[in-house]
């Protein structure tokens, strides 16, 4: 059998939790420590380290700092040699890309509910956000319409992005086109951990940011965790998952393409099916025998199935979204009858896919929605990249001095409450003199 079969009829949801395989990309104390000493590196060394490591990595000799940036004639030359009917398709999906993301954008607002005071919160785009996009075997410009987009819409004033270079120190023409598409404003041929060192502090090339978004490998993955708090970062991703959730009203074949779609994405990545019907659970588990061997990536499906892959059979639908939520996958396909019907029950997931024809490739190309999202379980308490991850937000508080009047002396008690007297002191200082001379008079 290629994947982990699972009878969980009659047994807790807990006891089915302990019998599977999650990956993680964040337990590696070795892989930590070659990152802090990349960081490390990039601190003391700057430009001289992404030469250093992009020779080390890459395979690629750059005789000069120079030569990481990637001009605008090879941006428009990558652009131009890019089939039409590629272009098109990325123009398409930037396009529906951007229309979902604007109705997520926020304004600035006040209030002016009570007499003399004015509250609000004012919406401030992050000045400068480093984009990571793989590269390599991986070539992704879904990764970079996803990630640009919503920052554009958010009002970021420059972008760069970073992507490591193939063995010809150049990046594969798709990304560079989505770039141009999407609106980047720089980019440089570095990848890896010293990437996001260079992003996050700076050398004497790369400009700092304020913020780093992107997937990326596990060293990718621990650096952005080791320089979140100098720069802020999207999420901690970890390998890609989808939980596909189908009743008797399913359709083997497609249940089963879409577990082997996220297969394919990594050796760590994580496909699932729960169901309630014995007869799609056999039908499936044929499927992905057949499906896999006319797969070119059959090699990394078959150890992404066997190891962290299962096919579980429950008692009823309601006890598979509840196993779902408890697993709170990255991608949850809702394959079952009247699936609007069951949304209210799910209550983690990145995103949720309803009904037989909406595959999860449809999410991470053309639909809209953004394909970033909260992995490992983390959809507990995550949300999908948005434009307000591109935003910060400041609290507006104004007081004239007849309606702090009313209110200072509660508050000069609450802060005697918590010991703290100088707060009250600016308090009170405000009245004193009135209250004295209103006294004496």
């Amino acid at each position: 059998m290629m994947i982990q079969t699972i009878d969980g009829r009659g047994k807790t949801i807990g006891d089915i939790l302990k019998s599977l395989n999650r990956p993680s990309q964040l337990e590696a104390d070795k892989e930590r420590e070659t990152v802090l000493s990349i960081i490390s590196d990039v601190l003391k060394e700057g430009d001289v380290a992404l030469l250093k490591y992009t020779r080390l990595f890459d395979k690629v000799d750059f005789e000069n700092p120079e030569n990481l940036k990637i001009s605008e004639e090879e941006i428009k030359k990558a652009y131009e040699n890019t089939p039409a009917e590629m272009i098109e398709i990325l123009e398409k999906a930037a396009q529906r890309i951007k229309r979902f993301h604007e109705k997520q954008k926020e304004e600035s607002w006040l209030s002016f509910d009570e007499d003399g005071i004015v509250l609000g919160q004012k919406v401030t785009p992050v000045e400068r956000v480093g984009v990571y996009v793989p590269g390599g075997k991986a070539a992704y410009p879904s990764s970079v319409l996803m990630n640009v987009i919503p920052a554009r819409i958010a009002g970021v004033k420059e972008i760069i992005m970073v992507s490591p270079p193939g063995k010809e120190g150049s990046i594969h023409p798709p990304i560079l086109a989505a770039a141009r598409i999407a609106g980047v404003d720089c980019i440089y041929r570095i990848g890896g951990a010293q990437a996001v060192a260079a992003l996050a502090y700076g050398t004497e090339t790369v400009p700092k940011v304020d913020k780093i978004v992107g997937p990326g490998n596990i060293y990718v993955a621990l650096a952005k965790k080791e320089v979140y708090g100098h720069v802020d970062i999207d999420m901690i991703a970890g390998p890609s998952e989808i939980i596909v959730l189908a009743d008797q009203t399913a359709k083997a074949p497609y249940v089963a393409a879409d577990l082997l779609s996220q297969a394919e994405h990594d050796s760590m990545a994580s496909s699932i099916l729960i169901t309630d019907s014995e007869e799609i659970f056999d039908d499936v588990l044929q499927e992905l025998e057949r499906q896999t061997a006319k797969l070119p990536l059959k090699d990394i499906i078959r150890s992404s199935l066997q190891n962290y892959g299962a096919c579980i059979l429950v008692d009823s639908i309601e006890k598979a979204i509840d196993l779902s939520n408890a697993l709170a996958p990255e991608h949850l396909e809702l394959a079952i009858r009247n699936p609007m019907e069951r949304l209210d029950q799910v209550k983690h997931a990145g995103a949720i896919f309803l009904g037989h024809y909406s595959p999860e490739p449809v999410g991470d190309y053309m639909a809209g929605p953004n394909h970033v999202l909260p992995t490992s379980g983390t959809a507990r308490f995550f949300s999908p990249l948005s434009v307000d991850d591109f935003v910060k937000k400041s609290s507006i508080i104004f007081y004239r001095k007849e309606a702090l009047r009313k209110t200072y002396k509660d508050v000069a008690r609450f802060a005697r409450m918590e010991g703290l007297k100088a707060h009250a002191n600016a308090m009170e200082v405000r009245f004193d003199s009135d209250d004295k001379e209103r006294i004496s008079t």
